[in-house]
């Protein structure tokens, strides 16, 4: 859509680069009379969503790669142990000081799962085979979803289960 390499390494300037040159296109004051211009700017915007927020454009590309999709709900060995323990210990957690400390875990994580994804798509298309990609990205959304309820302001009824 944007016309960028499929990959899962985007340089930010070029996103924001190509998704000007393309949405500049379908203006209503250039493309008067264009009658799908409209939804044209609709997919633009959309296709920059996806590629500004890594984890939503690692899931993208895996899609367009012909990966698993998210109905494989694979995860790592002892992850969901893990995960439960954790959880314990952040609801066990009071304090700012604490919570801080769990928060900079959690956003460590995330740097380590986007590093991991990173490093899979290079060897994915290095070998056209999809290694562990799907099952990171179900852990990495584990993550993700940590980070979300840690947010004092978290209200389940607005989370995004995408």
């Amino acid at each position: 859509m944007l016309g960028l390499p499929r990959g899962f390494d985007l340089d930010p300037s070029e996103v924001d680069r190509a998704y000007l040159e393309r949405a500049g296109a379908v203006h209503p004051d250039v493309a008067a009379g264009d009658d799908d211009a409209a939804r044209k700017a609709a997919a633009l915007n959309h296709a920059k969503r996806v590629l500004e927020d890594p984890e939503r454009r690692a899931r993208a590309l895996l899609a367009l790669l012909g990966g698993p999709g998210k109905e494989d709900r694979s995860l790592p060995p002892g992850f969901l142990m893990e995960i439960m323990e954790t959880r314990e210990h952040i609801e066990a957690a009071r304090g700012p000081e604490e919570r801080a400390r769990w928060e900079a875990w959690a956003a460590e994580r995330r740097r380590e799962y986007q590093a991991n994804v990173a490093g899979l798509f290079l060897r994915y298309a290095e070998t056209g085979v999809p290694a562990r990609v799907r099952m990171t990205l179900n852990a990495w959304r584990y993550i993700e979803r940590l980070i979300e309820q840690l947010d004092p302001d978290y209200d389940p009824a607005r989370a995004d289960f995408d």
